[in-house]
């Protein structure tokens, strides 16, 4: 029985949180894209070797700066980006987004367990040239992106953490369940289950994301495969392995963090983002009303203003 949960949470990572792309190569326009430079969709996919990896990556908005690097969600490319949030960070900001090691159109295999991604990761940013970044991390992202703090502090300058929980996260074990009851929906049934809240509001908001997300469609990344979704789903259940010392390890993180949650995350619930809040010292906690685990696509306006402020203090 636990395989086959296994099997079926794998089954929609690879058809609906690695959102496929779709033949319309318009995007309808919308209030919060107007008068916005759109570098999400013709930035150049470039690729630099780093370790044993060829890394794909693309670089967005200006060119000068401490780079914004964001670090993907479980089962995402860099083309699973909501881009108005690419976009609209890179409108102040040098945001570099990257597949991990195996995603995507990156060479290699993807890692079992965090530590291991985020060596890859920081092996990334250095191949660069890199001495300081800013780190954003979504979901599994986050997870890495607090990994990168505790192991490589002087690598970091800030960090931004959504949908997110410590070493041990309550409800994260649960994550193949919870998902394994989506089995038999579309792809985007899958996003808007996974992503929102059951409400209108936040399911309309939802299917603007899904079609603001297969926006770009030329040298788009390939759908994550099974191995690398396999190897994701591992590391994120190591993680959620139960760590009485997460909260106190937290306590050492020295570096300004900013936490942006949905209320009504059930991947990763809110009370995971309130406890790290609780325990990092310093650190900002912006709770959205009516979200689930995609707030920041949600609430993507307010969300940008937020951290726009928080990166330039």
């Amino acid at each position: 029985m636990k395989n086959n949960i296994v099997k079926n949470f794998i089954v929609l990572i690879l058809l609906g949180l690695s959102i496929v792309s779709c033949k319309k190569d318009n995007f309808p326009g919308s209030g919060p894209d107007k008068g916005i430079t759109d570098y999400h969709q013709n930035a150049v996919t470039q690729f630099i070797a780093a370790g044993k990896t060829n890394f794909a990556y693309r670089i967005l908005g200006k060119q000068t700066g401490i780079p914004l690097v964001m670090v993907s969600a479980l089962g995402n490319s860099m083309d699973d980006w909501d881009p108005v949030i690419t976009n609209g960070l890179a409108q102040q900001y040098k945001v570099i987004i990257f597949d991990i090691q195996g995603v995507g159109s990156s060479s290699g295999v993807t890692p079992d367990n965090i530590p291991d991604m985020a060596k890859g990761v920081v092996t990334f940013i250095q191949a660069l040239g890199y001495t300081k970044v800013n780190l954003l991390g979504f979901s599994m992202g986050s997870f890495i992106t607090q990994q990168i703090a505790s192991a490589n502090p002087a690598l970091v300058n800030k960090i931004i953490l959504t949908g997110t929980g410590p070493k041990g996260a309550e409800g994260l074990s649960n994550l193949p369940n919870i998902l394994a009851t989506t089995v038999g929906l579309t792809p985007e049934q899958v996003f808007l289950a996974s992503f929102f809240a059951p409400s209108e509001g936040s399911q309309t908001a939802g299917k603007l994301s899904y079609e603001r997300i297969q926006k770009r469609t030329v040298n788009r990344d390939a759908p994550v495969s099974q191995e690398s979704a396999t190897a994701g789903l591992k590391a994120v259940l190591g993680w959620a392995q139960p760590d009485p010392t997460a909260l106190e390890e937290l306590k050492k993180l020295t570096k300004p963090v900013l936490i942006a949650q949905g209320e009504k995350d059930f991947l990763v619930p809110v009370v995971n983002a309130i406890n790290m809040a609780n325990s990092i010292p310093g650190s900002q906690l912006i709770v959205y009303h009516d979200a689930a685990h995609g707030a920041i696509y949600q609430y993507h306006d307010e969300f940008i203003r937020a951290a726009s402020e928080f990166l330039t203090k």
